[in-house]
């Protein structure tokens, strides 16, 4: 029998690979980027009703791997990356990502009832994957069409595992007999680019593309100036994807996978609804129990360790003064801000 509802880890054999240590200079730049969130007290945003105080959510939203992806973004430019993550704090309260959240599982629902854009299985490295089919597209261009890939990006992020802060794409371009041009359009592409690069960085970890036609190359083509070149390198073109993706997590529909799935949204939308609200209030409920914490360990809201931030909080006198030594050598200079800015 088909499997109809997502699946809940990956293969015990795929796993993160561990992430780097950081060096002096990045202790530095991160201790001096987390001590700035946490004088945060408010958050401006185009819309006057939607400013106002930080929210506990946002401060849970500010890990200690989120400021990191950030720093990474902007190449460690300290102010750039303060500006960046204010920037995203105020997009996420005006396009209704949270803390109240208007871009809703019922609201992108129909957009949801072919199944073109399904969360099914992990990668060789551990990372959910997030199905794209253009060729079950049932909607015509309009922006629930971008808050619905929002939505389930944001539901993505939700799945990964412990270890693990990136996802795998995968896209089919089969074209179905109802349509046969599954490219987007050039703005609904650039305005896609513009929110994953922009307000999701360093979240993408391999985009596996297959049945590529010559239209879709030719989108790819127009849109590359637009992609981050570090982007670029991750995208892989009609590639056996059971070389990214164990075999028996990879839906059979793509490239050989022996993984039977058949999508009925009466029974896969509420499935992953509930799973990730279940993931969503058991983070909070750590985040909490870790002292509500900015810059916590999102290895640790997810599980995958036993303590969090609070276990490094009884630091000596002597610890707290070399923390400010790192703090003030860690501030910009004016002429160094002028010059990130």
């Amino acid at each position: 029998m088909a499997l109809k509802t997502p699946l809940l880890a990956p293969t015990p054999e795929s796993v993160p690979p561990p992430r780097p240590p950081l060096t002096a200079d990045e202790k530095v730049k991160y201790e001096w980027l987390l001590e700035r969130a946490r004088s945060w007290t408010e958050i401006k945003t185009t819309s006057p009703e939607k400013t106002g105080p930080i929210t506990d959510a946002e401060r849970q939203w500010l890990t200690r791997e989120c400021l990191l992806r950030y720093l990474r973004a902007t190449k460690w430019q300290q102010t750039e990356s303060e500006r960046r993550l204010l920037d995203t704090l105020a997009w996420r309260r005006d396009y209704g990502v949270a803390p109240d959240a208007t871009v809703t599982a019922d609201h992108v629902s129909p957009e949801s009832e072919t199944g073109k854009q399904i969360l099914l299985g992990f990668d060789r490295e551990g990372r959910p994957c997030h199905y794209l089919n253009p060729g079950r597209q049932n909607t015509e261009a309009s922006p629930r069409q971008v808050q619905h890939l929002v939505f389930m990006v944001e539901r993505v992020i939700e799945l990964m595992p412990p270890g693990q802060e990136t996802l795998a794409l995968l896209i089919n371009f089969k074209t179905s007999k109802s349509r046969s041009n599954t490219a987007p359009s050039i703005s609904l592409g650039r305005e896609v680019l513009s929110i994953l690069q922009t307000h999701y960085p360093e979240r993408l970890g391999k985009a596996l593309i297959i049945n590529v036609p010559w239209v879709v190359w030719g989108f790819f083509k127009l849109i590359t100036p637009f992609i981050d070149p570090l982007t670029r390198e991750k995208l892989k073109f009609n590639e056996d994807m059971r070389q990214y993706v164990p075999k028996e997590q990879l839906w059979a529909e793509f490239s050989d996978g022996s993984l039977e799935f058949e999508y009925d949204h009466s029974v896969y939308w509420p499935a992953l609804v509930k799973l990730c609200e279940e993931k969503r209030a058991s983070r909070t409920e750590r985040w909490i129990a870790g002292g509500k914490h900015i810059g916590e360990y999102e290895d640790y809201l997810a599980g995958g360790r036993a303590t969090g931030l609070a276990a490094e909080k009884g630091q000596s006198s002597a610890g707290s003064d070399e923390k400010a030594d790192v703090l003030a050598a860690a501030a910009p200079s004016t002429e160094a801000a002028k010059a990130e800015s």
